[in-house]
């Protein structure tokens, strides 16, 4: 493994991204989480700049960016506005599968629209009683002829009803467990339906809600690997997105450091800026050093996947990357509301914003419990 040194295109990629946020999307993040409505405009404005696009191969219209590129990207665009990065992130999720396990037909037929902006896309792992415990899956997928017939309901899912692309998991087999669950990739004109959205704490401006399957007949050939592979293409596709989950974390707690530095020069008491105080500089200084460790370990994390994990350390090391990550910025940015002092417990700063959007990081793509579990496993076997 060799250490982390961003290169020059590297480094300008992030200067050129944190300009588009800081400019496009920083003055909007407050009206986002205030509307809860989807940044259509921030969205087209990532397409232009072929964001959607990093994550899929160049034969089919994208950039294929490394991993520690795509960190990058999403940290940045998180750092201002959660709700946004989350899109750029959710499609590098629903794209994972169909780039790695999907026949070229199917690759041909959806990756350039996802690489264009023409389409967006979903997955649909978890549901209401089948989180943490994928393979307690109820949702089923039934052959009938040249096609599946899928019944079910999938919940928390990310971007639903904006998604027209769905990566559905649904057992073929129900009596072999997790090895009888199959992926699907599923069109929204295919008959989906959607249920109640939710009211969420935080990253109100990405739509979370159940996907609904009521005889949704989809072709044979969207069976994206073969039968029974759903659940290792699941946990396959998590091991690699994961550390885009760690970069967003990362970009939240950066941007709570940056608003608490800011802050803290211009904030003054007893005649001085608060800044000057030995106390609150400790605390910034921890804040700091804790979000430095987090980004070198997602760095890392990815960039074992450019490696193709050659040694086998993904799984724990990418759920470190997670759990620590996530941990960390929930813990920066509650640090960063009480360096804001009453002003931070207002929606007039977004310190409080930073807070509510942290706190999903330790839930989403795996709990930081689940993930401690799979460190504790690969230090125990």
């Amino acid at each position: 493994m060799q250490p982390i040194n961003l290169t020059d295109e590297q480094k300008s990629f992030r200067a050129a991204v944190r300009q588009l946020a800081e400019e496009r999307f920083a003055p909007r993040a407050a009206e986002v989480d205030a509307t809860g409505e989807f940044p259509w405009d921030n969205f087209k404005a990532c397409v232009a700049m072929d964001l959607p696009g990093m994550s899929i191969p160049e034969q089919y219209g994208g950039s294929a960016a490394d991993h520690v590129t795509q960190a990058i990207m999403v940290e940045e665009i998180a750092r201002v506005c959660a709700s946004t990065s989350l899109m750029m992130a959710v499609n590098g999720l629903a794209m994972t599968p169909i780039v790695n396990w999907a026949s070229h037909e199917l690759k041909a037929r959806y990756l350039p629209r996802v690489a264009g902006g023409e389409s967006q896309g979903s997955y649909c792992l978890s549901e209401s009683d089948a989180g943490s415990d994928v393979a307690a899956m109820t949702a089923r997928a039934v052959r009938d002829g040249d096609s599946y017939v899928l019944n079910g309901r999938k919940q928390w899912i990310t971007n639903a009803g904006i998604s027209d692309i769905y990566v559905v998991f649904a057992k073929t087999d129900p009596a072999a467990g997790s090895r009888g669950v199959s992926c699907f990739l599923v069109e929204r004109d295919f008959g989906l339906e959607f249920g109640k959205f939710e009211h969420k704490m935080g990253i109100h401006g990405s739509p979370t809600a159940e996907v609904i399957l009521e005889d949704v007949r989809v072709p044979a050939g969207n069976l994206i690997g073969e039968e029974g592979q759903g659940f290792r293409i699941a946990m396959h596709t998590l091991d690699r997105t994961r550390p885009a989950i760690a970069a967003q974390a990362v970009g939240i707690a950066q941007g709570a450091i940056d608003l608490a530095a800011g802050y803290m020069t211009e904030r003054k008491t007893f005649g001085r800026p608060i800044a000057e105080y030995q106390g609150l500089q400790f605390m910034l200084a921890d804040m700091a050093m804790k979000v430095e460790a987090a980004r070198v370990l997602t760095y890392r994390a990815c960039a074992l996947i450019d490696e193709d994990d050659p040694d086998g350390e993904l799984n724990p090391v990418g759920a470190m990357a997670k759990c620590f990550a996530s941990d960390t910025a929930m813990r920066v940015t509650t640090d960063a509301v009480q360096l804001l002092g009453g002003n931070g417990y207002t929606v007039d700063f977004p310190a409080e914003r930073y807070m509510r959007d942290a706190k999903i990081t330790q839930i989403y793509e795996g709990t930081n419990q689940i993930q401690r579990i799979v460190i504790a496993r690969s230090l125990l076997r």
